[in-house]
């Protein structure tokens, strides 16, 4: 190890004469991406498939629409300095203190839809968004600077596949109990329901202590996880408003806003579909998802192409997939805003209603896979890739808490919120384009597999990218 005057660096381990250490299983990527995985499968994942039903499964969305802006209000604030945080204390106990609030929020509703009860909802808000905002910050830096640079696509996949997975299970098992034809109309579902959720979701910080932390992680082609911890944790908070200071970063702020900002679509579920017929978009719903996640996931991993020109198909992509369902959506709940149906899955109108639902989901989870893979190629150091989430994620958050502060009130056919997540992602696009145009791909690969872009090896870029850090007034320090 060695260490400078402000920056503390772990070998990276490139030195072939080094005796290797033995392997260890539980220390390889594909564990630590099983471990990821699993916590977002219980805790995020549940919480998802709760809010895929619309309302977190109650009658009226506008009680959980503000416990839900409250959520991710906190989250966003967390989620700014959760990265800090994560490189002092460990990505470990980052991680477990970001699963515990979960079952808390549980609770909150669990309480709600049995006795009425509404304090209980806010306090689960509180932990939840507390929680979740170290939770991002902890696991994205995981899914993304943990595996091999050139199967980063895939372990992202895997990572969304368990985080989708979540929603799947939690999908099946509200169906399995919200599926009788009393549950036609209107309405929320059973109180059981949330009583198995809130038992799956206490497992999930118990598992998170089961990840390794970033130098322990063995990878497949014996590379080490980059790290460079600040001396200090004021040190980290100056490396942070740094970061925050960076042009390429600033112009992904309304990509990331834009994004998750739909919000919408849980009150469009509560306004025009019965219980059972929530219970079953919430279910079947998640295979748009995972249809998106491992499309994009193949695509950014395509080893024939450099990275910079997967990125860029993958934005040529992302953006065809959004004006289909964003044009589609709009056309449906015009519709619907003048007939003002309450479909059951047996009705004939049914299926029109639940695309719009799928369409969203869909260019949704593709623009996210596309956003992370572009986050991870733009540094190979762990430390500044939890400061480079929590940024984005942080504003991510902050957006949906505005959209769902926003989706509090019955607007009219719902073109409020619509328009401003439509003008939002109007405005997105030549920002994005920017940082799309002048990013050089920070990767490097111990065999010099594949190249970033410009026709120059991955080791080059990495030496290239580097340099451009320095003349920004940047420093980084890496142990050979």
């Amino acid at each position: 190890m060695a260490v400078e005057k402000e920056t503390a660096v772990i070998d990276i381990g490139d030195d072939d004469s080094e005796v290797p250490e033995p392997r260890r299983w539980y220390r390889s990527t594909l564990f630590n991406a099983f471990v990821i995985g699993l916590v977002g499968f219980i805790a995020p994942g549940l919480w998802n498939a709760m809010n895929s039903l619309g309302a977190g499964g109650a009658q009226s969305p506008y009680l959980v629409n503000a416990a839900n802006a409250l959520v991710f209000g906190l989250m966003g604030f967390l989620c700014l300095f959760g990265g800090p945080l994560a490189n002092r204390i460990g990505l470990r106990y980052t991680l477990f203190l970001g699963a515990v609030g979960y079952p808390i929020y549980s609770a909150g509703l669990y309480c709600n839809n049995r006795y009425g009860n509404v304090w209980l909802v806010l306090v689960g808000a509180t932990t939840c968004g507390l929680s979740a905002g170290l939770f991002w910050a902890s696991e994205g830096a995981v899914a993304l600077g943990y595996p091999e640079p050139t199967k980063r696509g895939k372990y992202m996949n895997i990572w969304l596949w368990f985080r989708t997975g979540g929603p799947l299970l939690g999908g099946l098992i509200v169906l399995a109990l919200n599926h009788s034809p009393s549950l036609k109309k209107k309405g929320k579902v059973g109180f059981e329901t949330y009583l198995v959720f809130i038992a799956l979701q206490c497992l999930a910080a118990p598992i998170a202590l089961l990840l390794s932390e970033p130098h322990q992680v063995q990878r497949s082609d014996g590379s080490k996880v980059v790290i460079k911890a600040e001396a200090s944790f004021a040190k980290e908070m100056r490396a942070l408003v740094n970061d925050l200071k960076r042009k390429d970063i600033l112009l992904l702020l309304p990509i990331f806003w834009a994004a998750y900002f739909n919000q919408y679509a849980g009150n469009f579920q509560t306004y025009y579909f019965g219980v059972r017929a929530r219970a079953l978009i919430g279910f079947v719903g998640n295979f748009a998802t995972l249809l998106a996640s491992q499309l994009m996931g193949t695509l950014l991993d395509y080893k024939n192409w450099p990275v910079k020109k997967r990125i860029i198909f993958g934005a040529w992509w992302v953006l065809f997939w959004h004006i289909v369902a964003w044009t589609y959506g709009w056309i449906i709940n015009e519709k619907y805003t003048k007939s003002k149906p309450a479909y059951d899955w047996t009705d004939a109108g049914f299926a029109e209603g639940f695309f719009v639902l799928v369409f969203w989901s869909f260019a949704q989870q593709s623009l996210q896979n596309w956003m992370y893979y572009l986050v991870s190629t733009k540094t190979d150091n762990i430390s500044q890739l939890s400061r480079f989430c929590g940024i984005l994620r942080g504003q991510e958050s902050f957006a949906q808490a505005v959209s769902f502060g926003l989706n509090t009130r019955n607007w009219y056919g719902g073109r409020v919120p619509l328009a401003v997540n439509t003008i939002l992602l109007g405005l997105a696009v030549y920002p994005t384009y920017l940082v799309v145009r002048d990013h050089v791909p920070d990767v490097t690969d111990k065999f010099g597999e594949g190249s970033s872009g410009s026709g120059r090896t991955l080791d080059e870029e990495s030496v290239a990218g580097r340099k451009v850090e320095a003349e920004e007034g940047e420093k980084l320090a890496v142990a050979r």
